[in-house]
């Protein structure tokens, strides 16, 4: 299968075109390579024969027409996308922008090479979306996102996302395109950008910094391996049922309070320091319209395709701790790119 994938120099899209290569796909990296970008994420398959690379930015309509022209793909996956909350809260135009007119655009394209191409059965568009589309959970452990929980978006990005969402089903219901969906919980592991809340943990830690939590630490996400995610949605672009979503959960829920004191444990004992990681932690004023919960129920994809995570969350923390422990020459260059090590999404709290 040749699959284009966009965003695949970003976190999870790397993550995706790496294990894609390495079980025989030919890939084709779309990416604009804005801040979060890193084509050293994706150096280990850069010169292989299956692996072909496009600068690109998704709105650009006619840069997309002649990708899909020069490598008429089998197959789309769309990861490409705006993703920090924080960022949205301080300048959601560009969000509204790549996550929403971007999405059309890919859309648009794709749909003119599927028609071009006598509208094959076997082509598929894999839209890869979050579980934020949905809101917030209360705090009872039996209450979980399901594909059928209705969308209730509380922040520029994740309304963004829903707005991509909808308009991915509509494409699939107006003109038949063969759509398959993906809303997944928070990732985390290897080559993720220095600005989320495992990195800057980490960074912070080894730094001698603060290690901030919003508010008291009492927010719960599902934390999913990112190589485990890659795992899922190329089993959904392979295997799922054409116009279904499979919400994709590492069935690991922590508070954050409760992660940053499990990463300082591990970097206690990978490095240990004169006084323990946790002695740095410090709450700081909540994010605007903090979502209290995320927690995702994997029963469709677990049921349907056979898919389930591998890696727990001590174990992924773990390797991630190590990654970044054995990685400083790629994060360190990050750490200058614009943005990275302020604290973003306060522009309502200052009003």
């Amino acid at each position: 299968m040749k699959i284009l994938v966009t965003g695949g120099a970003g976190f999870i899209g790397s993550a995706v075109v790496r294990l894609a290569v390495s079980r025989g796909h030919k890939v084709v990296n779309l990416d604009a390579l804005t801040y979060a970008a890193c084509l050293d994420n994706v150096a280990s398959v850069s010169d292989n024969p299956l692996y072909a690379f496009e600068q690109a930015d998704i709105r650009d309509r006619g840069a997309l027409d002649l990708i899909f022209a020069a490598h008429a793909p089998d197959a789309v996956m769309h990861l490409a996308a705006e993703s920090h909350v924080d960022r949205s809260i301080d300048g959601p135009g560009d969000f509204v922008e790549t996550n929403i007119t971007g999405t059309y655009n890919m859309l648009e394209a794709a749909r003119s090479h599927w028609e071009s191409r006598g509208r094959p059965e076997s082509f598929r568009f894999h839209h890869v979306s979050t579980d934020e589309v949905f809101g917030s959970l209360p705090a009872d452990p039996a209450v979980k996102f399901t594909e059928d929980t209705p969308y209730d978006p509380r922040s520029p990005y994740s309304a963004s996302k829903a707005a991509s969402d909808h308009l991915v089903r509509a494409w699939h219901e107006t003109y038949g395109l063969p759509v398959v969906l993906s809303n997944c919980s928070n990732n985390y592991g290897p080559y993720h950008f220095p600005e989320k809340l495992i990195p800057v943990v980490i960074l912070n830690a080894l730094a001698g910094k603060p290690l901030p939590i919003y508010g008291r630490g009492e927010n719960v996400r599902d934390w999913l391996y990112v190589e485990d995610h890659a795992d899922a949605l190329l089993t959904v672009v392979e295997r799922g049922a054409v116009g279904r979503s499979y919400n994709i959960g590492g069935e690991n829920e922590r508070s954050n309070l409760e992660l940053v004191r499990t990463l300082c444990t591990i970097l206690d004992e990978l490095r240990p320091a004169a006084a323990p990681y946790a002695e740095q932690i410090a709450f700081v004023a909540d994010r605007p319209g903090h979502d209290a919960r995320y927690a995702i129920d994997p029963s469709r994809i677990r049921e349907e395709l056979g898919w389930r995570p591998s890696v727990t969350v001590e174990e992924g923390l773990r390797r991630t701790v190590q990654w970044y422990l054995d990685n400083e020459d790629w994060w360190r260059p990050l750490q200058a790119r614009e943005g990275v090590g302020q604290r973003l999404g306060t522009a309502r709290a200052a009003q």
